[in-house]
């Protein structure tokens, strides 16, 4: 900021943790006029509650539990492609990322299968090797609780299709945050591996008969950040997009994105839009004069 000329004292980074600490202060601070939050949901209400003290703008971008959709009809090229990348990219550590995918019936099978076979393909490895496509968890703490949904799906019966672990790396790599990409499937929609937020390199994968089906098991959980459908019918992705509660959902692709576009999640997945003129309505205070003559 400073080497592009900003003046001192326009951006300020205070590192703390929570409450207690740098980010309770400033949320409780009354000459702080709005906050934009990304993180989890919890610690969202937490802000929100703060916020309307002195009822001051908020906009946050909070957790998810994406739900990708893969008709009969898509070109399953793509469609394999596009999860893989959702379910794995950044070890899984993205807001954006798809942990619960839904496939019709008829192509359940050769989707698990094909999934399985592109998941065990990736190398797992530090991101200066040029050959690695899957690095490690943000922490050994986080690797914790990753790991820890991974039993939650044992416990609750899932076909663990492939990983559910920790890889065996080299010694001089073996202290690091690793963990195996990894799909499920028969668990059921109850289960915390499907209503929780892991942010790992995992996804669950079920299969539906209908659309209306489909459409009720994106919706079912009180998140609604982003949603990827696979269909190569333009007609039924544009009528299935439209009834998905998510503030972002992508048709044969992932992570695509316009920054002028707003972004922003619906239900507990956040409040506000960001992105283009939407960043600068939240940054700016609208104001109207009125000038008689």
């Amino acid at each position: 900021m400073k080497e592009a000329g900003i003046p001192d004292g326009v951006y300020n980074v205070v590192h703390g943790f929570g409450g207690d600490s740098a980010g309770a202060f400033l949320t409780e601070h009354p000459q702080v006029d709005g906050f934009t939050f990304t993180g989890e949901t919890g610690t969202g209400e937490v802000i929100m509650k703060a916020a309307a003290k002195g009822i001051r703008d908020i906009s946050l971008e909070l957790g998810g539990k994406n739900a990708g959709l893969v008709f009969a009809d898509c070109d399953m090229d793509k469609a394999i492609e596009g999860t893989m990348r959702s379910a794995f990219a950044n070890c899984g550590q993205v807001c954006l990322g798809t942990e619960r995918v839904y496939v019709e019936r008829s192509i359940f099978d050769e989707f698990v299968g094909r999934l399985k076979e592109a998941a065990e393909g990736l190398k797992i490895g530090p991101p200066d090797d040029a050959e690695a496509n899957l690095g490690p968890l943000v922490s050994l703490k986080h690797r914790e609780k990753v790991l820890s949904y991974y039993q939650k799906a044992v416990d609750d019966g899932a076909t663990v299709v492939t990983g559910g672990g920790v890889p065996e790396m080299p010694e001089e790599l073996a202290g690091g945050a690793w963990v195996q990409p990894t799909i499920w499937t028969g668990l059921p929609e109850d289960s915390a591996v499907i209503t929780d937020e892991i942010f790992g390199p995992c996804v669950h994968v079920c299969p539906f008969d209908t659309e209306e089906e489909a459409i009720e098991l994106a919706n079912s959980l009180p998140y609604g950040l982003a949603s990827a459908i696979w269909s190569e019918n333009i007609t039924r992705a544009h009528r299935v997009a439209g009834q998905i509660e998510a503030g972002i959902i992508w048709v044969n692709s992932w992570f695509l994105r316009d920054l002028r576009t707003p972004f922003g999640g619906s239900k507990q997945s956040g409040i506000g839009r960001e992105g283009g003129v939407h960043s600068l309505e939240f940054y700016t205070e609208m104001k109207n004069i009125c000038v008689k003559l």
